[in-house]
């Protein structure tokens, strides 16, 4: 059993109790007065210690015995630390003390650096949290009192040499106007949901964050779509509202007849749109005053729409857990961010990954997030930013660091890169050997679903085991199981499994929303079956081999094959079609389409006709989606069945 020695003056346990709430629960008070040999009778009482006296009376008074020296020593069990972490709640944010002996200038140090950030007990589930209020509001005022170093919480470019930094007070106070604008100008009220479809652009993490404090369910997706995809999104999550960018807008407007319940239509632009609001006019006009609203842990906070293998997307519902798991150390131990980082997570604004990797994580760290508003994923670009800019972690698809390899750029030591994470699929293991030595940097995996967040990762300090996905991270319990939920041993195949029983985990998502046949489908027993198939090892390290439906997961873009044949079946030339995924050197899986064509359409030219049918995918559906391999077989058969007809009919 590991303990540390906590050494604190007077004046030091002062600066930590100020202005805090003891409320240790009945297990804390007996193990703490057991541990300092307190009379039976201690009770702990809510207190806002001010001074040194004050705090040595607060001790005093839970034992007339105890006495407090002048400096003393309190030897605590390094394992037993709710009741440390319970008593300390600054701020409306609770500290997790894990650094010792500590005097007051050390403390003063530790408490303004990037290891103060707000942290709870891995398995805390406090009644109340909002990320808007509980963290962005509380880094904000960190900066106000001088307690965080000068770098942006949001940095913003663009390759038309545009750039846009906002300090987390300037965050603080344009989400605050958002929230007015969403509220008093588009009646917006907690509980209601809008449709957020937007690029790379700084409004989206206004328009996230303004949600979070009205208590607006903000439901994210690829600028990428098209017609097709926004009306079902709209249609299925119910949104009131909408907000989106210049490009969209006729997309939108074509459907919005079939979309009764959608009441605003909000527009990211210079420009004015007839019969939408203007987001960045209204922005400016907006009161930067407003209350956040109190949210419980249970209450909605995010929809995402995820692939499956039949259907149409479902809708993976979230609470505020999904931020709150932000703020447990298990979390943090994976990137483990400081206030002094430069965070870069090209993941697409409408996946989750973006909403835990540019807004939820460094932001509760207190850290910078970076972002380059990439049309598309240029190598060049990508090497060009590494060294411009002061960037310490890099968080993207495989799709991308193989990329930045194949281009065999003679220089790759990053001058200020520190850590390298991917997920979504595997790199191959030459792949990452090849990033090792030519950068000098790991890439450590990370691996999660829109269920799930982030599940499992190589925790930066941890030892790498090429393939794996590494060990899951707290509070989820992951087992391998089978069909039924019952547990498998080491290294054997099964599905990976998160345990919902008797506890549902905070930052699993709550289910699928008007779906619950679909989420008694995923509950298997005493857990949430993933659905994608591993193994685990004697040392706890998870090992991925792939789904167990057909869902292709294309450079990180998870995609369902009814979705892209009923894109295909709209084409008059097909009468049928099946899509499965294909291996890929680039982009480790890609949509295969093998299509039936109709009879008046096969004498058509072969190439050209597969060339019309890619362009019709990307034209009424996400151009991610679009098959890039189309099987000439059936259409050789199809054209052999139909010449042999008509020979048949000819010889009658």
């Amino acid at each position: 059993m590991r303990s540390a020695r906590l050494a604190l003056t007077p004046s030091s346990l002062a600066i930590i109790l100020n202005q805090s709430i003891f409320i240790p629960g009945s297990t804390e008070t007996r193990r703490f007065s057991a541990q300092h040999s307190l009379h039976p009778g201690a009770k702990f009482h809510s207190c806002v210690p001010r001074t040194e006296k004050d705090c040595a009376q607060t001790l005093q008074a839970s034992s007339p015995s105890y006495s407090l020296p002048v400096s003393f020593t309190v030897s605590v069990d390094y394992l037993n630390m709710q009741w440390l972490r319970r008593f300390l709640t600054p701020l409306g944010i609770c500290k997790f003390l894990h650094r010792f002996s500590l005097h007051r200038p050390q403390l003063h140090r530790w408490l303004i650096s990037g290891d103060g950030a707000q942290r709870w007990n891995d398995y805390d589930s406090p009644e109340e949290f909002n990320f808007a209020s509980h963290v962005l509001d509380y880094w904000a005022q960190m900066e106000g009192e001088g307690k965080r170093g000068p770098g942006p919480a949001l940095w913003w470019v663009n390759d038309q040499g545009d750039e846009i930094k906002w300090s987390f007070r300037e965050l603080r106070d344009l989400s605050r106007r958002a929230a007015n604008v969403f509220e008093q100008t588009c009646g917006l009220q907690h509980g209601d949901r809008l449709a957020l479809i937007l690029p790379r652009v700084p409004e989206w993490w206004l328009v996230t964050v303004g949600c979070i404090r009205t208590g607006v369910i903000f439901i994210p997706g690829t600028a990428q779509m098209k017609a097709k995809d926004i009306l079902y999104r709209i249609q299925m999550s119910q949104a009131k509202a909408i907000v989106t960018t210049d490009s969209l807008v006729p997309e939108v407007e074509s459907v919005a007849s079939e979309c009764p319940g959608l009441k605003t239509k909000i527009v990211v632009s210079d420009h004015n749109h007839e019969g939408w609001l203007n987001f960045r006019t209204l922005l400016r006009s907006a009161s930067p005053d407003h209350t956040c609203v109190k949210s419980k842990m249970k209450d909605p906070m995010v929809i995402f729409f995820t692939s499956g293998t039949t259907g149409y997307p479902k809708m993976a519902k979230h609470n505020q857990g999904l931020a709150f798991r932000s703020s447990v150390p298990s979390c943090r131990k994976f990137l483990k961010l400081k206030t002094s980082d430069v965070i870069w997570c090209m993941s697409d604004p409408g996946w989750i990954l973006a909403t835990v990797g540019c807004l939820l994580e460094p932001w509760t760290a207190g850290a910078t997030v970076f972002v380059h508003n990439l049309p598309q994923f240029d190598p060049k670009v990508i090497v060009e930013t590494l060294f411009k800019y002061p960037i310490t972690q890099c968080l993207a698809a495989p799709a991308v660091y193989r990329m930045v390899l194949q281009k065999n750029i003679s220089n790759l030591r990053f001058p200020t890169l520190e850590h390298c994470a991917t997920g979504g699929e595997s790199l191959l293991p030459e792949e990452y050997e090849q990033w090792k030595q030519r950068t000098g940097l790991s890439i450590h995996e990370v691996y999660g679903q829109s269920e799930t967040g982030i599940t499992c990762a190589i925790f930066r300090e941890m030892k790498v085991k090429r393939g794996s996905i590494g060990k899951a991270i707290l509070p989820f319990d992951i087992q391998i199981i089978d069909e039924k939920g019952n547990i498998l041993p080491p290294n054997t195949e099964g599905y990976i499994g998160i345990r919902i029983k008797p506890t549902r985990p905070l930052g699993l998502f709550v289910g699928y929303e008007n779906s619950p046949e679909k989420t008694s489908e995923v509950e298997c027993g005493d857990f949430y079956n993933s659905g994608d198939r591993a193994t685990i090892d004697e040392d706890g390290y998870i090992w991925f081999l792939g789904r167990s439906d057909d869902v292709i997961n294309a450079s990180g873009y998870r995609i369902g094959p009814t979705e892209v044949e009923n894109a295909l079946v709209e084409h008059p030339a097909v009468s049928e079609s099946a899509v499965v995924s294909s291996p890929d050197k680039d982009r480790g899986e890609v949509v295969k389409a093998f299509i039936v064509l109709n009879p008046e359409f096969l004498s058509h030219d072969q190439e050209q006709l597969i060339k019309e049918l890619q362009e019709h995918v990307k034209s009424v559906t996400a151009p991610y989606k679009y098959p890039r391999k189309v099987s000439g077989v059936c259409f050789r058969i199809a054209q052999n069945h139909h010449r042999q007809n008509q020979k048949k009919g000819t010889s009658k």
